[in-house]
């Protein structure tokens, strides 16, 4: 297996919306590291990276199993109040989001679907988790102005959480000057946004964790967190 046969087959895979990006991701890493490596597009990875790449292509055929909920259960009944919440997240490898559609009936009955995920590889350039958790956060607010678009239904001011309480203090604070790279992105932030819109969830109920980590198919296709969101949005807890 070469690296151009490795981007070949990622590249291949038809996932517009990132409800797959858990476990694209180790794929896409295994390409960072072989671009680290200054690895040439027709050479023969190594023995170990070809170990990790048969696991990989072995694990996704997991993803048979692999099913979303609808946004808006047949039986549902007329929609109440709908509000997009956007979870955000890093880690030092990679950086992700999760953006679910969270509905309300007239009889009160609450409905939570997985709408979209991304997940985005960090920079060779050595970035801090910090910097990629608010650079996530402005990914998190590019995707609810595309939702708020395409989405045919009246939608609340959205919520947007994440764990990083770094980025919580960069939002709320209105008198730092802070360097370019974060006042660009807090600029981003704010016009889009209000303050009182981020709230901090626990790193243990952020589904955003899983896209800036990555996942095993398996694992993905059970996992009830990312694909109807943290159980809290259900059950009128704040968190």
């Amino acid at each position: 297996m070469t690296r151009r046969g490795i981007l070949a087959v990622v590249n291949s895979i038809y996932d517009p919306l990132g409800l797959l990006a858990p476990v694209i991701l180790p794929a896409k890493l295994l390409l960072k590291d072989l671009c680290k490596e200054q690895s040439g597009w027709d050479e023969d990875i190594s023995e170990k990276h070809a170990e990790d790449w048969k696991g990989w292509t072995e694990d996704v055929t997991y993803l048979s199993n692999f099913q979303v909920n609808r946004l808006k259960p047949a039986d549902f009944g007329r929609t109440a109040s709908a509000q997009l919440h956007h979870f955000s997240d890093a880690s030092e490898y990679a950086y992700g989001t999760a953006s679910y559609l969270l509905l309300e009936n007239k009889q009160g009955k609450k409905h939570c679907s997985l709408v979209m995920g991304k997940s985005r590889v960090a920079s060779l350039k050595q970035v801090t988790i910090p910097r990629l958790e608010l650079t996530a956060a402005v990914v998190a607010v590019k995707i609810d102005k595309m939702l708020h678009q395409e989405l045919q239904v009246p939608l609340q001011p959205s919520t947007f959480w994440t764990d990083s309480t770094t980025v919580l203090r960069y939002i709320d604070n209105d008198t730092a000057r802070f360097k370019t790279f974060v006042a660009n992105r807090i600029n981003v932030i704010r016009e889009a946004t209000k303050p009182s819109q981020w709230k901090y969830v626990r790193t243990t109920e952020n589904p955003a964790d899983l896209p800036s980590r990555g996942l095993k198919a398996k694992s993905l296709a059970q996992s009830r967190t990312w694909i109807d969101g943290p159980s809290f949005l259900l059950n009128n807890e704040s968190n």
